[in-house]
């Protein structure tokens, strides 16, 4: 079949099999940062945005997104800097590996909710498997971001 997407802005056609994973399409196009740790949908290396909305690639067929917008963490550069930073800060990126995934977890939680509660941050991570942490680094990262985005000083916070 020929599969017609919008990838990080770049329309691309192109003849793929009809077992072609989402992942697998991505990868063979540059988009390194989306990862392949368990090819069960459990662990959220995998994540991307489809028509802005996450989506674990490693099980979707690249069919069911014919005609749609995927954004990899590549399309989302500047966001993922600015916020990577607070995450480095915090020390809570230790191997790295989860990051990518993690990273556009997180830029879907800004999005869909501004001003979340540290529950409401705790339940967006547990789809990210992280082997290094306790996730307290990535909630401190979090909570600074969205303080420096609503404009607070350490002091306020």
């Amino acid at each position: 079949m020929i599969l017609n997407v919008w990838l990080n802005g770049k329309k691309i056609s192109e003849e793929i099999s009809a077992d072609t994973l989402l992942i697998d399409f991505v990868r063979k196009h540059g988009c390194s940062s989306v990862k392949r740790g368990c090819d069960t949908s459990n662990c959220g290396l995998c994540t991307l945005f489809v028509e802005d909305k996450p989506v674990l690639s490693c099980s979707m067929l690249a069919a069911r997104v014919d005609g749609k917008h995927i954004t990899t963490l590549e399309g989302f550069q500047e966001e993922a800097r600015e916020f990577g930073a607070f995450i480095a800060n915090q020390g809570a990126e230790q191997c790295g590996f989860c990051n990518p995934g993690f990273i556009m977890n997180a830029i879907a939680l800004f999005r869909e909710n501004p001003n979340p509660s540290d529950e409401e941050i705790l339940e967006y991570l547990a789809g990210n498997l992280c082997r290094c942490s306790g996730y307290e680094g990535q909630l401190r990262g979090i909570r600074a971001f969205l303080d420096y985005k609503n404009g607070k000083t350490e002091e306020q916070a």
